[in-house]
């Protein structure tokens, strides 16, 4: 999940990338997260009822990768 402030709508926006149109909106950061739990959940229950694909999580194999190249880039033969 990802939540950013929005100047536009004067709040906090949190979205799911991997379910598509997945977003929710809260007054605070705290707020935009339990929105977005519910907005998953019930996303995740139409797919299932509907029998539409659900896409695998990605946000683990993402940050294993940004912690892999920090790893790399600061042992002494990746500075070379």
């Amino acid at each position: 999940m990802t939540i950013f402030y929005s100047e536009e709508d004067e709040g906090y926006i949190a979205v799911v990338p991997e379910l598509s149109e997945c977003s929710a909106f809260g007054e605070t950061e705290e707020e935009a997260l339990e929105e977005v739990k519910t907005a998953r959940y019930l996303w995740l229950e139409t797919a299932k009822k509907e029998r539409r694909k659900i896409p695998k999580p990605q946000g683990r194999e993402m940050l294993k990768a940004v912690y892999k190249d920090i790893l790399l880039s600061k042992t002494p033969s990746a500075n070379k």
